[in-house]
C-alpha cells in the first residue's frame, strides 16, 4: 500500500530533502520537518510559495500527480498586485502564452481575502498600489507557471499558497506540519 503524504509547506522551504545548492547556505529543507524514510515530493512548489506539497513512497502515483499528462488539477489562491480586469481574467482563463508556448484554459475567480495563516516575512504592503485575491486551478505544473501567467497579464505575484492537489487539501494543516492519507 502506497505512503501519501500531505505537507503544508512553508515559505522560504526548499521541496526537497538536502540543498543541493552553494556550499554553506543553510536552506531549510524537507528534511527540517518530516522524518519519514522512503518519501518523495511529487512535483515541486518553489521556495517562494507555500501551501500543498504531496510526498509518496509510490513512484508510479508519483509521475501520476506531478506530470502534466494526468491533467490532475492543482489550486492556488494567489494575492497579486493590481486590481485584476475582467480582461485579465479572461485572459487568464483562455490560458495565455509564455515563453515555453501556451499554457492550458484554467479556471480563474476573484475571491475575499482569505483566512490562512500570516506569512513569515509578511507580504510587503503599499498603501498606494491595490492587491486582490484570486482563485487559480490548473492541470499543468511548469515551472512557476502561475506566477508567470499573472505576470503575464500585468499582475504580479505577491503570495502564492497551493491550496490543493487533485482531492487532496492543505485545509487543516499549519505551515510545516503533515498527515498521512
Amino acid at each position: 500500500m502506497s505512503r501519501i503524504v500531505l505537507f503544508n509547506k512553508p515559505f522560504g522551504v526548499l521541496s526537497q530533502f538536502t540543498d543541493k545548492g552553494t556550499e554553506g547556505s543553510a536552506r531549510p529543507t524537507l528534511s527540517a520537518y518530516i522524518d519519514l524514510p522512503g518519501v518523495y515530493p511529487a512535483g515541486r512548489l518553489d521556495r517562494d510559495s507555500e501551501g500543498l506539497l504531496v510526498l509518496t513512497d509510490d513512484g508510479r502515483l508519483q509521475a501520476r500527480i506531478a506530470d502534466p499528462r494526468y491533467k490532475r488539477p492543482k489550486t492556488y489562491l494567489v494575492q497579486v498586485e493590481g486590481d485584476p480586469s475582467e480582461t485579465q481574467l479572461a485572459q487568464l482563463r483562455g490560458g495565455v502564452t509564455l515563453k515555453d508556448g501556451p499554457t492550458r484554459p484554467a479556471v480563474v475567480e476573484r475571491i475575499a481575502p482569505p483566512d490562512l495563516w500570516p506569512r513569515d516575512p509578511p507580504v510587503r504592503f503599499r498603501k498606494t498600489v491595490p492587491d486582490a485575491w484570486l482563485r487559480i486551478t490548473i492541470t499543468e505544473g511548469r515551472n512557476r507557471q502561475v506566477r508567470r501567467m499573472t505576470a503575464h497579464v500585468g499582475l504580479p505575484c505577491l503570495r502564492l499558497v497551493r491550496w490543493s492537489v487533485g482531492e487532496w487539501s492543505v485545509e487543516g494543516l499549519k505551515p510545516g506540519a503533515w498527515r498521512m492519507v
